[in-house]
C-alpha cells in the first residue's frame, strides 16, 4: 500500500534527523528568511519544509545505514590492493597469515597519521607492545617484524613509535594521499569484527582467518561476491569465481575443504562466508562475504548484502 504524504513527510523526518551531521547542517543553511513588503522580518509566520526527492531519500536511508553499520562492527581502516591479485603476490616474503595479521595491526593506525596506537591515542604501540598484541614468540615475531620492514610496510621512528604505509593501510580521506594510491584499489575493513575474528583464530587456526585477506582483491565492491571483475557496478556483467576455481588460486587441491574452512569462520554463530549457487549449473558454487568484515559499496547495496546473512 502507497504512503500517504503525512507518512512520507514522517519518514522523511526520521532519515534527516539520523542521517549523518553534514547533511542536517546542509539543510539548516539552505533555509531562507522571509520579508514583507515593508521589509520587516516575517520568517517566524512561516514553516520552512524540506522537500526530498525519492531519491534523495533513498541516499539519505543509505547514508544512515552505512553510519550504523561502521559503527556496530567499530569503524573501519582502509586497505589497498592491486585488484584481482593476491594481497601476497604484492608482498613476495608474506604469507598469507603475515597479511592476516598486518590487517589485524592495522585496526590500531591513528586517524591520517597511521601511526599505531590505542584506540583512545592515549598510549603509543612500540614493538613490545605489538609483540603482545599478536601473540607469537619473540623470535617469530622478530622474523615477520623484519619482513613487514623489508616490505616497506612498516616503518619505525626515531623514538620507538611505529607507523604503517598508508598505501597498504589507511585511517584518513583517500584523496589525501594522491597518486600513491592512484593504481590501487581499496576497501573498508571494520576494526571490531577483525579484532574479534583474530581473538577466535589466533595461533594455529590463522591459516584459516587469512582466507578473508586473501580474497580481498577478488571481492565485487558492491555485492561482496568473489569474482574476477571486482569493479564491476552492472550486476549483470559480475562474472564470478567458483568455489572449484578459487580454490586453485588460493592453493586448495580440493573444494570441499576450502568451502569446511570457509564455513568455520563465524562471529556468534553468524558465518562470515555463505554460498549460492550457479543456475546454469547447479553443481558450481559462488562465494559471498558477510559485509560485517568487509565492505567497499554504498548503503543501497549493503541493504542487499547484509539481507543475503539474516
Amino acid at each position: 500500500m502507497a504512503m500517504t504524504n503525512t507518512q512520507k513527510r514522517a519518514q522523511e523526518r526520521d532519515l534527516l534527523r539520523d542521517a549523518h551531521m553534514t547533511v542536517r547542517q546542509q539543510v539548516l543553511q539552505d533555509k531562507s528568511t522571509f520579508y514583507n513588503e515593508d521589509g520587516e522580518d516575517i520568517s517566524d509566520k512561516y514553516d520552512i519544509i524540506v522537500k526530498t526527492s525519492d531519491d534523495q531519500v533513498r541516499a539519505l536511508q543509505g547514508n544512515s545505514l552505512m553510519e550504523l553499520h561502521t559503527i556496530e562492527n567499530g569503524k573501519f581502516i582502509l586497505a589497498f590492493f592491486e585488484s584481482a591479485r593476491l594481497m601476497q603476490d604484492r608482498f613476495e616474503s608474506l604469507s598469507p597469515q603475515d597479511i592476516a595479521r598486518l590487517m589485524f595491526i592495522g585496526t590500531y593506525v591513528a586517524w591520517e597519521t597511521n601511526r599505531l596506537q590505542s584506540d583512545n591515542g592515549k598510549k603509543i604501540l612500540r614493538k613490545k607492545d605489538v609483540k603482545e598484541m599478536v601473540g607469537m614468540s619473540p623470535n617469530r615475531f622478530n622474523e615477520l617484524y623484519k619482513r613487514y620492514k623489508a616490505e616497506g610496510i612498516l616503518i619505525e621512528g626515531e623514538s620507538g613509535e611505529l607507523f604503517l604505509n598508508p598505501t597498504v593501510v589507511y585511517r584518513g580521506n583517500v584523496k589525501d594521499l594522491g597518486s600513491r594510491v592512484s593504481d590501487l584499489s581499496h576497501t573498508r575493513i571494520f576494526r571490531k569484527t577483525v579484532r574479534d575474528l583474530y581473538e577466535q583464530f589466533k595461533g594455529r587456526k590463522l591459516g584459516q582467518l587469512a582466507l578473508i585477506h586473501s580474497i580481498i582483491p577478488f571481492l565485487n565492491f558492491d555485492s561482496n561476491i568473489v569474482c574476477y571483475n571486482p569493479e564491476e557496478k552492472a550486476t549483470d556483467l559480475i562474472k564470478p569465481i567458483s568455489v572449484t576455481v578459487l580454490a586453485d588460486i588460493l592453493g586448495y587441491k580440493d573444494a570441499s575443504k576450502l568451502k569446511t574452512a570457509l564455513n568455520g569462520v563465524k562471529i556468534d554463530g553468524e558465518p562470515m562466508f555463505t554460498f549460492a549457487e550457479n543456475p546454469r549449473n547447479r553443481r558450481e558454487k559462488r562465494t559471498i562475504v558477510n559485509p560485517r568484515i568487509i565492505f567497499a559499496g554504498n548503503g543501497e547495496g549493503l541493504e542487499v548484502v547484509k539481507a543475503i546473512f539474516n
